[in-house]
């Protein structure tokens, strides 16, 4: 049996002890405590901590989860890491997050269902148990698709709207996609919907200096629900976001940026499109609208969610550049079939 130190964001630590064999995961969902995580077998990245310190084994995982870069720098999946010594794991979110009660189901009906492109929909959620989720802003829940046992993944794309109990989601449209077939196809207002949430060490913090958020396609919705916060709250610190999509049918929530930018002081945003073909103004990847002034000489936090490439495009971008910036949040995904 190994101690595990589990070193949390807002200074406090936990200890835990394996079992012989025992993930950490497991280890710390028995001691009361829910490392964010989805899947439990190394396929979402959800789980993803730091090892400071000791020795483990590590098994059974997928590259799109921990790259061999992360590995190599001692990145681990708590739902496959067995320790083979005392650890000390740093893990991306505060205590708070980890030691809140199980997720539970919440039942709501679908309110309104919005074709927002040829590759985008919207979907609003409402209802009783709606009204009484307590998420974080870039946090996601698992949708049960209706007429079957599985559920896909979406980030809230807004925070609950209390005057009508809902909340919101963007999804993309996948050719023979199970949720989006179901929504794009047969969905209706009324119907009930399953969520269970929510998940994710993906959310804003407090914010203590300037802000770059970056968005691919679709993960452009954890930072609606990010802005809605910061519009209610403020920030003293500038926010600029640069959302990158493949085509210009793909840019959906513009006139939200734009009210963003005209109600939040310290917001601006970029939107860019990759085609060749693109009749959009600002052109290329993500990557190629990041201003030094973004980056702030490293006294920046980043918060990136979009596909694995963009994740790793933009942290090659960063190293060429020489930032280490101040804290780098990111959140992986890929459309689900």
């Amino acid at each position: 049996m190994y101690k595990v130190a589990l070193n949390f964001e807002d200074g406090v630590t936990r200890f835990i002890q394996t079992l012989p064999g025992e993930k950490v995961a497991d280890a710390a969902y028995r001691s009361g405590l829910n490392i964010p995580m989805d899947c439990r077998d190394g396929a979402c990245g959800t789980c993803k901590c730091h090892c400071e310190s000791g020795s483990y084994e590590m098994e059974g995982y997928i590259d799109d989860a921990l790259s061999d870069q992360e590995a190599e720098q001692r990145y681990v999946l708590t739902c496959c890491m067995v320790p083979e010594s005392d650890c000390v794991v740093t893990v991306p979110a505060s205590s708070e997050v980890c030691v809140r009660a199980q997720q539970a189901d919440v039942h709501g009906k679908l309110t309104a269902i919005e074709r927002l492109s040829e590759s985008t929909l919207s979907f609003t959620i409402a209802g009783d148990q709606v009204r009484a989720l307590q998420f974080l802003p870039g946090q996601y829940v698992n949708v049960q698709v209706p007429g079957s046992d599985q559920t896909r993944a979406y980030s809230f794309s807004s925070m609950v709207n209390e005057a009508d109990e809902s909340v919101s989601f963007l999804i993309r449209v996948v050719p023979g996609g199970l949720m989006s077939g179901y929504m794009a196809e047969r969905a209706a207002v009324g119907d009930a919907l399953t969520l269970r949430g929510p998940f994710g060490s993906f959310y804003l913090r407090d914010i203590q200096r300037p802000l770059l958020m970056l968005a691919g396609g679709t993960g452009l919705a954890p930072f609606l629900a990010m802005l809605e916060k910061i519009r209610a709250t403020g920030s003293d610190y500038p926010v600029h976001l640069i959302y990158g999509v493949t085509n210009d049918f793909d840019l959906v929530a513009l006139d939200k940026l734009e009210a963003f930018a005209g109600e939040i002081d310290n917001f601006s945003f970029t939107a860019c499109v990759a085609s060749a073909e693109s009749n959009w103004p600002q052109k290329g990847y993500v990557t190629h609208h990041i201003d030094a002034s973004h980056l702030n000489d490293g006294e920046v936090d980043i918060y990136l969610c979009g596909p694995p490439p963009m994740v790793e495009a933009v942290n090659q971008h960063m190293q060429q550049q020489g930032i280490e910036p101040a804290h780098f949040y990111y959140e992986k995904f890929s459309a689900s079939h």
